[in-house]
């Protein structure tokens, strides 16, 4: 493929990027409400809901893949478009081939985005912390009982780590 014919195909290049951005936030929106629900469940102390919780975000994070995938050939295609290396694209440059009003919609939806993707990191922080305290008790629970018949016997988890 020549220069001019991927120049005449990629003239849909913002539109596209458009698009997989919608589709990331809503993947986001939705991983952000699992992340939720697995922290409601895990002070409920719901094992099974942790556990169901757990299996739906692994299945949004394999659906994630494929987001990740096409976010790289939207890259690989900017760049092309561009003339610059494909880790030199950002969304500025992006946006640059769009209509002024698509540009200043393409950087508001990048900046939801952000803002999703770092209240799940949050969140699920959070959820870390709370395991952590529930297979801690859990653990201290099972020395007293007697469970830990001698020093450096089985432990559910390394709290040093």
């Amino acid at each position: 493929m020549s220069n001019a014919e991927v120049l005449v195909q990629d003239h849909v290049l913002p539109a596209a990027v458009a698009r997989h951005l919608e589709l990331q936030i809503a993947s986001a929106q939705r991983l952000l409400d699992l992340v939720l629900r697995q922290g409601s469940a895990i002070r409920e102390r719901d094992v099974e809901a942790v556990l169901a919780r757990l299996g739906d975000i692994q299945v949004e994070m394999a659906a994630r893949d494929s987001l990740e995938r096409e976010r790289t050939e939207l890259i690989r295609r900017a760049a092309v478009r561009l003339g610059v290396e494909p880790i030199d694209v950002g969304l500025p440059a992006l946006a640059g081939l769009a209509a002024p009003a698509e540009q200043e919609r393409l950087l508001t939806r990048s900046a939801e985005l952000r803002g999703l993707l770092a209240e799940i990191a949050r969140e699920h922080g959070i959820n870390r912390a709370l395991m952590r305290q529930e297979l801690t008790f859990l653990d201290h629970l099972l020395r007293v009982s007697g469970e830990e018949s001698e020093p450096g016997g089985r432990r559910l988890m390394d709290v040093e780590a």
